[in-house]
């Protein structure tokens, strides 16, 4: 899993660093500090964290789904 953040969109309203506070984490009152390849252990609280950004500024990225896909063969 690979996680971007707009910090150009992100405001700090620091809903990801409440859901998930070992990929995300406020530096001060307004950085956001972030993991950008979490442990796959994090995916589900990542998820939500994604979910829950007001302003949408978080992209979540599934490479073993797309690896995955990427290796089927067509039947």
């Amino acid at each position: 899993m690979r996680v971007v953040v707009d910090l150009s969109r992100c405001q700090g309203y620091a809903q990801c660093a409440f859901l998930a506070p070992e990929a995300f984490r406020m530096h001060g009152e307004e950085a956001l500090m972030y993991n950008p390849t979490p442990d796959d252990t994090q995916r589900e609280q990542v998820m939500r964290a994604a979910a829950a950004c007001p302003l949408q500024a978080i992209l979540v990225d599934q490479l073993e789904e797309q690896n995955a896909l990427a290796g089927a063969s067509p039947s």
